[in-house]
């Protein structure tokens, strides 16, 4: 869907004169301090393009609506060169398959969470260009990854080989278990069907005894409803709010105060284009939508966690207990889920590639997550 036309309803002189309104609106989106967006001045190699971009997220979610604003705004944010047509997640393709859309040309780009390129197999390194078990907790951290440690150029790499353009990340939030069994230890795992995404999320669960079934998102709520499962891994609370798990679980299953969520603590997803139509971009083009895709990251990390203010208390007006596990609950997770770090990093080159930069930025002494002893007799294979 690579479409070319001229642009409605403005002159050439607009084009020409429009390079100083769109770096004060570039810039105006990315926030104060954030450094001025590129002048295009060669508006014609790219004017009027219309780009399909399907994001994971359903339809009436924050997450969705965040990415159609987004999208919606790009159009003014470039002028008029470059238009965003947004999807929600399964309206042209289904989410498993945005990746092959995408490099296929069905899609010109996409919002996606990269570990879903892990489970179908394309790419095993995707399950550590986002949240894992036990890994990095915090947002700041991951943007040390990506854009301090080379995570970004080294995810440029990988994509490239698939026909695709890695953008960048973006900020989402953390993911919560829905139960309708009170789950409030890890033993009370043991024996339950729980939906899982798959992959090396699933494994961890499976070492402490959970059933695992690996569902779309477009599944979950229907299978809590109707008892096919017992409890279910999803997004953070405002989206499951909207998807209205608060009618489908009694519960939500959360770590202590120190690691609410052990399982998936920063759910990254990333924005990719098709890799033609990111080259039939001008340069100037290419790096000022680089520069909105860092916007779209604050912003769509930010609309959640306002969001998740009601949602608490949504849930809690709606009868649905947060259980904690315990301290002891998040030692013994993390002695399951390292090893298993270790065996699908080594699964391939790529994979021991990128989980050698999470291992950097864990031992880093500014964020001590992990210290030597923690992987002691474990080996990376590069």
């Amino acid at each position: 869907m690579h479409q070319v036309s001229a642009p409605t309803g403005k002159g050439s002189d607009k084009l020409c004169a429009a390079g100083t309104r769109r770096a004060f609106i570039a810039t105006a989106a990315l926030g104060a301090g954030a450094l001025a967006s590129p002048f295009i001045g060669n508006a014609q190699v790219s004017a009027g393009r219309r780009l399909t971009l399907q994001s994971l997220w359903t339809e009436n979610t924050i997450g969705y609506n965040t990415f159609r604003d987004w999208c919606e705004r790009v159009v003014e944010l470039t002028s008029g060169e470059v238009d965003f047509v947004p999807y929600a997640g399964g309206s042209v393709t289904e989410i498993f398959d945005m990746m092959t859309a995408t490099s296929a040309g069905v899609l010109d780009g996409m919002h996606w969470v990269p570990h879903y390129a892990a489970i179908t197999g394309a790419m095993p390194a995707g399950a550590f260009f986002t949240s894992f078990p036990m890994g990095l907790p915090h947002p700041h951290q991951w943007d040390m990854l990506f854009d301090s440690y080379g995570g970004t150029e080294l995810a440029r790499d990988l994509y490239a080989r698939h026909g695709l353009h890695f953008v960048g990340h973006v900020h989402h939030d953390m993911n919560l278990i829905h139960s309708n069994v009170p789950i409030r230890s890890l033993e009370d795992f043991e024996g339950i069907s729980l939906r899982m995404p798959g992959g090396i999320i699933a494994d961890c669960f499976e070492a402490i005894g959970a059933r695992t079934i690996t569902l779309a998102g477009s599944e979950v709520r229907p299978a809590l409803a109707s008892g096919a499962i017992d409890a279910a891994d999803f997004t953070g609370p405002a989206m499951n709010y909207d998807l209205g798990f608060a009618e489908v679980s009694d519960y939500i299953v959360m770590g202590p105060a120190s690691t609410p969520c052990l399982h998936q603590p920063v759910d990254l997803t990333i924005v990719v284009f098709n890799q033609t139509v990111w080259d039939s971009l001008s340069a100037p083009t290419q790096d000022l939508l680089t520069e909105l895709v860092r916007a779209f990251s604050v912003e769509h990390f930010t609309a959640h966690q306002q969001a998740n203010i009601a949602a608490w208390q949504q849930f809690a007006d709606a009868g649905v207990e947060v259980t904690r596990l315990s301290e002891e609950d998040v030692d013994r997770f993390r002695r399951i889920a390292i090893p298993l770090w270790f065996e699908w990093a080594n699964r391939d080159q790529d994979s021991a590639r990128v989980f050698a930069l999470h291992l950097q930025v864990m031992l880093n002494p500014a964020v001590a997550y992990i210290t030597p002893d923690d992987i002691a007799g474990l080996e990376l294979r590069l």
